[in-house]
């Protein structure tokens, strides 16, 4: 085998089809180096790789071309300025959702000792960044008990107090909320986009032939969990904004509304219970 320089492997990696960002920061986990040691690549571009470090970085720059996600490979995803730990058994955090979470902080401001449910959460992502960002409690749901384990196990790494419990939307809530929140899955079963998710859990993306169906589920159960004057915000796809609108004006919400993502799409859509 040729042993190559550090610059001479990534230039090998980008002729292959990898993003720069991505092959540098492949090169830094195969080197076990922080993803914010972007300059010693620079400073060190002509060092000769260890045998081991330079098949590592084939290896993970294989599964990187293949489509597996950046964050499957090094194991950790950045989100609302914290570092969630991911695998196979739950979805990457999307920059995207940081909008939900945006917008219930927005609505959460000056309430005190709030009951705020995460519907479907994951690896923790929208319920840890409240906590963490509120020093509240959240409860937080999903039907995974794989993915409870991983969020469990960022809640408890990063000191966020957030209560898992195993349920299928609200089969097993008893308590009634001021805020309700979830990312639930959206996509339709046959959406082509799918071909790019393959690596993720599937489940946790589709949503029958139109991809509202969890949407529908939650948006008509969720006044059964609701306080009188709380909320209920959904993160959906990038064309289902009216159509989840006319479900919360349908069922009685108020206030009914969505928020944009830094793209500029109607990422979240949301209304208020009065009732």
């Amino acid at each position: 085998m040729t042993v190559l320089t550090v610059k001479e492997a990534l230039v090998a990696a980008q002729a292959c089809g990898l993003a720069r960002i991505d092959a540098q920061l492949l090169m830094l986990h195969a080197l076990n180096k922080p993803d914010t040691d972007r300059a010693w690549l620079v400073a060190h571009d002509q060092d000769l790789l260890d045998a081991k470090v330079q098949d590592e970085f084939q290896a993970i720059s294989l599964r990187s071309r293949a489509g597996e996600p950046l964050a499957y490979i090094t194991g950790y995803k950045e989100f609302f300025g914290l570092r969630f730990a991911v695998d196979k058994r739950v979805l990457v955090p999307r920059p995207d959702t940081e909008t939900l979470v945006n917008w219930a902080l927005d609505v959460l401001r000056g309430i005190n000792n709030a009951q705020i449910l995460d519907l479907g959460t994951g690896s923790g992502a929208v319920a840890i960044a409240i906590a963490n960002y509120l020093k509240c409690t959240v409860t937080a749901t999903d039907i995974s008990s794989d993915a409870l384990a991983v969020a469990s196990g960022n809640a408890l790494r990063l000191a966020a107090s957030v209560k898992c419990v195993q349920s299928s939307w609200f089969d097993n809530i008893e308590t009634r909320s001021y805020l309700i929140v979830s990312n639930p899955p959206y996509i339709a079963d046959a959406d082509p986009h799918l071909v790019a998710l393959v690596h993720e859990p599937i489940n946790a993306l589709t949503a029958g032939r139109d991809g509202l169906r969890d949407i529908q589920q939650i948006v008509e159960h969720a006044p059964d969990h609701l306080i009188a004057g709380g909320w209920l915000m959904l993160e959906h796809g990038y064309n289902q904004s009216t159509e989840v609108r006319e479900l919360l004006a349908k069922r009685g919400f108020s206030h009914v509304q969505s928020r944009l993502d830094l793209t500029g799409i109607e990422r979240c859509s949301g209304g208020q219970w009065a009732n």
